[in-house]
């Protein structure tokens, strides 16, 4: 589905003017000045005219019928320990302070663990059973464990890259590397989106920020109407989204009639698609001065609800560690209700971003504050959506870049078990719920100590190429013609896991 290339492709014999005023009369023509009067990217007059604008974001048929119409992607950036969470490992915890053999070390690569003194080191948590599928999940998550018979956990995710912005960009992009569309992108690009006041694709941050930024939630070479539209959750939604102190509304509104109708004018020349790209984003913006600023007032939600999310808890006094940014605790539960506020409203992808888990050090201390912060806002989430009859369109997504070693930090070099874990690409957890997944099952195994996949192994273009399948995309088909060659968000590989698939 190579919308951009098709458009091209298509004008370059004939514009969609001159195809539609010669069909059936011209009544194409009527029909689609009213869809895109609908969609603000043309007032009567224009169309009258003629004059013919693409809206990028209006919504699309899929490849075949999709259970999934919207995504909600918790992105917990720096990579939370899977052992301390998701993979209990009682073989670990026997052999804490042990060294592994030399064999199973000399072609791995650490960021920081010194190899030669480097001792296992197992979880001080505890695991407890959950639902009726006796999901094992760790004492830290006992809100998530609440809807464990709803989550399909994965503990056999296996990536490539070992650093963090690599491993973030290729759990967002499917390849660690600059430039290229995250997944957001792509659905929307596929896909479109239903709301007509909010952008498709909306980021949410809490907590001090990913090491990624903004080339997370990049369209990279798709037009920049696909990528993601950072929203804060107090304040004004956008920064300069209202008009400044003497611009009354219908002041704007003339200005933006003039400065639509030049790039249209342009448009009609050059088809250029990010002329296209810029009217809708214009518009776009004009409609979320209404909508967005009610988007973020909570006041419509009810006392239960509010407290359900646990918006109101208290930050747990005299803590400074990773993952605290002002009210964290509050940020990112807010971000959890907006995100289903979202998803009425017909945004098609909502990334939340919580950083760090980066615990080189202080998993006892620090981890707990990051569990805490996210369990109940999460589990709150995925309870209010099935409540509302939105989790079975709604895909929920519990995810990070890769996981933490079995082996305990020892940057100091010191023979000892340290306090914190080191990047360990080799195997990892997610959670996800909703969206046409099969819950209340765990997929894939790893060691008895954490270290590799020894089941199922989900490599990170599997995970996209099913989550696609769920929207009713084939990942082989969504493509983009880019510098000679077709990308798609899988690249070269990625298979669809039938396993999960309700």
């Amino acid at each position: 589905m190579n919308h951009q290339q098709h458009l091209i492709d298509q004008h370059a014999t004939h514009t969609r003017r001159e195809f539609l005023n010669t069909t059936a009369s011209g009544l194409g023509m009527a029909a689609l000045g009213a869809m895109l009067t609908q969609d603000g990217l043309m007032n009567p007059a224009a169309a009258e005219e003629g004059v013919d604008v693409v809206n990028p974001l209006a919504p699309r048929e899929a490849h075949f019928d999709p259970q999934a119409k919207a995504c909600i992607f918790i992105f917990m950036a720096g990579a939370p320990s899977h052992i301390d969470l998701f993979d209990p490992k009682p073989v670990l915890k026997e052999r804490h302070g042990q060294p592994l053999p030399e064999s199973m070390l000399e072609k791995v690569r650490f960021a920081f663990i010194k190899k030669d003194k480097a001792l296992l080191q197992g979880s001080p948590f505890e695991f407890q059973k959950h639902g009726e599928c006796g999901m094992e999940l760790s004492e830290l998550l006992p809100h998530m464990g609440s809807v464990a018979d709803d989550l399909l956990l994965v503990r056999s995710l296996h990536s490539e890259q070992f650093n963090h912005h690599p491993g973030q960009l290729m759990m967002q992009c499917g390849r660690g590397t600059f430039g290229l569309p995250t997944m957001g992108s792509w659905l929307t690009y596929g896909l479109g989106s239903e709301s007509q006041n909010l952008p498709g694709y909306v980021v949410l941050n809490s907590g001090r920020g990913s090491s990624g930024g903004a080339t997370l939630w990049q369209s990279g070479f798709l037009p920049s109407t696909y990528a993601g539209v950072l929203f804060r959750n107090q304040g004004e939604p956008v920064l300069n989204l209202s008009n400044p102190n003497g611009i009354p509304p219908e002041l704007q509104r003339e200005g933006l009639d003039v400065l639509r109708n030049v790039n249209q004018q342009r448009y009609s020349e050059v088809r250029d698609p990010e002329i296209a790209a810029r009217i809708a984003s214009y518009e776009l913006a004009y409609r979320m001065q209404t909508a967005a600023p009610e988007l973020i007032d909570l006041a419509s939600e009810s006392k239960e609800t509010v407290e359900a999310y646990g918006i109101n808890r208290k930050e747990p006094e005299n803590f400074n560690g990773r993952g605290k940014k002002g009210n964290t605790f509050e940020s990112f539960a807010r971000n959890c209700l907006l995100a289903r506020r979202m998803v009425e409203r017909g945004v098609r992808f909502i990334n939340i971003i919580y950083a760090s888990w980066d615990h080189h050090s202080n998993i006892p201390n620090e981890l707990p504050y990051n569990a805490k912060c996210v369990d109940q806002p999460i589990a709150a989430l995925i309870k209010d959506l099935k409540e509302r009859g939105l989790l079975d369109s709604t895909m929920v997504v519990w995810g990070t870049e890769f996981g933490r070693t079995p082996l305990g930090e020892n940057r100091s070099g010191k023979k000892e078990v340290g306090t914190g874990r080191d990047h360990h690409p080799y195997s990892f957890s997610m959670a996800m719920a909703g969206g046409g997944l099969k819950g209340g099952q765990v997929y894939g195994a790893t060691d008895e100590i954490g270290w590799n996949v020894t089941e199922n192994p989900v490599h990170i273009n599997d995970l996209h190429a099913t989550m696609l399948n769920r929207f009713g995309m084939d990942h082989l088909k969504l493509t983009h013609r880019f510098q000679g060659r077709d990308f798609r968000l899988t690249d070269v590989g990625g298979k669809v896991i039938k396993d999960w698939i309700a």
